[in-house]
């Protein structure tokens, strides 16, 4: 069977190392939408355009599952697609503010590092809604121009973006919110060395296993 992965870039590529750990022996077909990135910068109606594009490439090379492996991409536009294109398997990958609020403190402070564009996204207020427990705290801090620098490799960019987070406190939890930031895991860390760093990429895997197995039942 033939897995489409779509992102703007290299982000999605951490979402497809772990689908691929599952599912070894499938054939992948990675859509970087290079010429668009970041998505983060794009308005709904741009969005909607560049990502239908990108499903329509994958379905020409015959993807049976779309892996939206981009946050900014699902929170706006997973369920217009899913509207669009309904016999269309779509997995998406939002921030993993359900697993953050799960694994953290009944009080812990959880900060949540995302695109502009995903940090507007109703969805993102949702997930945050729905998982928070009453005493957490998540705070949503938008990193402009993170996901570029590090499509583009630019070290000392990458640098002056995290330099100009300026948060007093100090959080239990840090949530990756773009596929891109697990790429600079190490230097996020050495932001915020006491907190725990999670992403959704493995969770996104076991959506993609379970949907797999759900059409070859």
């Amino acid at each position: 069977m033939i897995i489409g992965i779509l992102d703007s870039g290299i982000g999605g590529k951490t979402v497809l190392k772990e689908i691929k750990k599952l599912l070894p022996d499938e054939e992948f077909v990675y859509f970087a939408d290079y010429e668009n990135c970041p998505y983060g910068t794009k308005s709904l109606d741009e969005l909607k355009k560049i990502v239908s594009s990108g499903v329509e490439y994958l379905l020409s090379k015959g993807a049976k599952i779309i892996v939206l492996a981009c946050n900014t991409a699902t929170t706006q536009t997973v369920n217009f697609l899913r509207e669009r294109y309904p016999t269309v398997p779509f997995v998406g990958t939002e921030p993993a503010i359900k697993k953050a609020c799960s694994e953290s403190s009944d009080a812990a402070k959880i900060l949540l590092l995302v695109t502009e564009g995903t940090a507007r996204a109703e969805r993102t207020r949702e997930l945050i809604d729905s998982n928070k427990k009453p005493e957490q705290k998540v705070e949503v801090v938008a990193c402009p121009g993170l996901a570029k620098a590090i499509e583009d490799g630019d070290d000392a960019k990458i640098e002056v973006v995290l330099s100009e987070i300026e948060i007093a406190e100090k959080f239990e939890t840090v949530v990756l919110g773009c596929t891109h930031y697990p790429i600079i895991r190490d230097k996020i860390q050495r932001k915020f060395p006491a907190a725990k760093l999670i992403d959704g990429s493995e969770g996104v895997a076991k959506e993609v296993l379970r949907v797999y197995q759900e059409i070859n039942s």
